[in-house]
């Protein structure tokens, strides 16, 4: 019998094509507008959280003036959200990504519900926890769907929405957090997940399609060491101010680093399947843009945490009127995200990725400029607007240019690989800027940290504004500094060839 791919049979396989009835091909918008709504609400719950920081501190951690106790809540989150990524892009891979978006959307779904009832800071933490292995099944399957429905030449459309996802959600959850705070107490921005997360569960039930699976193994001690390698340099990083840097900080950080480096050893030593297919980094612009994705999550999830604090506590806004300031960035990046997808398809990512990165970065020195009580609140408006224009130009392009050459068999994988690599940036920047927080407030207000009372809700007292403003503006020149990596890293990208490969059409066809 011969082959299909070889001699006669193809001749016959394609004549008895020929005579069939063409099926409609399905549009593959609809399922990623469900996957949308997971993501969205992935999005609003962390920069909810960030605007309801001083809020749960002064509930839950009281007596106290470090930060870093409060700082938890979000590297908790982060923490478990990375160290399963790897795993879950193949579980995506394995077992279709359908199904393990809908058990990751349950998962954080039911955990927002335990957040929102936690009486301590502990038990908060704990739920944040679960909400981050949650919203780790979801997040790769978001970007494999997207990779293995839409052709390379319609991906940036595609990730046009999701950028545009990104921007919404930046004035949403700001907002909503605000309103919810201020009128109903800080436990009701987890509650408001619920409704979101029914919703968004039947309509992915109904609207994703059934993708083909393939088999793969999972590498236990990949997980493993990614897990222990992980958790020792971010407790270190984010503990260490609080312990005045002892020597078993350094050595837990040192740790760390040395088990990341045998968990590398150990994939590129593996002999079946590695946790993370090293070969996905010879494609340059998927290695350039996990590096620069790394950067941005450091920035963009370290420069809130002193913002809003600033906002808050030196400059007396609610968590509302703070939430007002960041409504420029969110709009322009709504709006102009889907724009800059659609350019990207026809261009170089590097003419997008290049004036995004240096505007973000801009902004956050704007902002540092600006962090004193003596600046007009309107004028914080302006950085925020600069920010919202970054931002369309950086976010979608990004995640466009690392997968455009993915092949369909290795989708999960590969979103996985990126994801987790914005994740522990995110995770990294969180606990750096913790850190970085207390030695400046250390630095400008010596004694603060064993103070009596802490820094709660409202207007600090006017003879420590000078200090804690000053502290908060020199912290947020951290993540304009790790930014600039990103945004040399972009300058090597090559501009893909855009075109719609066999080994495309063979899995969209096997996928139906």
């Amino acid at each position: 019998m011969t082959h299909p791919s070889t001699g006669s049979g193809t001749a016959r396989t394609d004549a008895a094509a020929s005579t069939r009835p063409k099926a409609p091909e399905r549009s593959p918008w609809p399922a990623l507008w469900a996957l949308v709504i997971g993501f969205f609400m992935i999005l609003v719950d962390t920069t909810i959280v960030s605007v309801a920081n001083p809020a749960i501190k002064a509930a839950l951690d009281p007596d106290t003036n470090n930060l870093d106790n409060v700082v938890w809540v979000t590297s908790a989150y982060l923490l478990t959200y990375a160290v399963p990524l790897l795993i879950t892009g193949r579980l995506g891979d394995r077992f279709g990504p359908k199904n393990i978006y809908l058990i990751g959307l349950a998962v954080f779904t039911l955990a927002s519900l335990g957040c929102g009832l936690s009486p301590t800071l502990g038990a908060l933490i704990a739920f944040r926890a679960v909400q981050g292995l949650g919203a780790a099944l979801m997040t790769p399957q978001t970007m494999a769907v997207i990779t293995r429905t839409f052709p390379p030449n319609r991906r940036g459309a595609a990730m046009g929405l999701w950028g545009a996802t990104a921007g919404v959600a930046t004035l949403v959850g700001p907002l909503l957090g605000g309103l919810l705070v201020d009128g109903f107490g800080w436990e009701w921005i987890f509650f408001i997940n619920i409704p979101v997360g029914v919703i968004g569960f039947v309509l992915a039930m109904i609207l994703v399609p059934r993708l083909e699976t393939h088999p793969h193994r999972f590498d236990v001690a990949g997980v493993f060491l990614s897990a222990l390698g992980l958790f020792l340099i971010v407790f270190g990083l984010q503990e260490g101010e609080k312990f005045d840097w002892a020597p078993w900080v350094w050595a837990m950080i040192g740790a760390g680093i040395l088990v990341m480096v045998l968990f590398i050893w150990t994939q590129a030593r593996t002999t079946s399947e590695p946790l993370v297919p090293l070969e996905l980094f010879r494609d340059r612009n998927f290695s350039v843009a996990n590096i620069s994705i790394a950067a941005v999550g450091f920035a963009v999830t370290s420069m809130s945490l002193p913002l809003m604090f600033f906002i808050q506590l030196a400059r007396g806004q609610t968590p509302t009127q703070s939430a007002l300031l960041l409504i420029p960035m969110a709009v322009l990046s709504g709006v102009l995200a889907p724009f800059a997808g659609r350019l990207l398809d026809r261009t170089d990512p590097r003419f997008l990725l290049v004036p995004g990165l240096s505007f973000v970065g801009i902004s956050l020195l704007w902002y540092s400029a600006l962090m004193n009580v003596d600046t007009p609140i309107w004028m914080f408006l302006l950085p925020s607007a600069l920010m919202g224009i970054g931002n369309a130009g950086m976010w979608g392009p990004l995640a466009t240019t690392a997968t455009r050459n993915l092949p369909p068999r290795q989708a999960g994988a590969g979103a996985g690989i990126y994801n987790t690599t914005r994740t522990i940036g995110s995770v990294i920047g969180s606990a750096s800027i913790a850190a970085f927080m207390q030695s400046r407030l250390e630095a400008n207000l010596p004694g603060a940290s064993e103070a009596q009372g802490g820094f709660g809700e409202g207007e600090l007292p006017s003879f420590v504004v000078d200090g804690f403003s000053t502290a908060m503006a020199q912290s947020i020149l951290l993540p304009a500094a790790v930014l600039l990596i990103g945004l040399v890293a972009v300058c090597f990208m090559r501009r893909p060839v855009l075109t719609v490969t066999d080994e495309w059409q063979a899995a969209h066809r096997a996928d139906g």
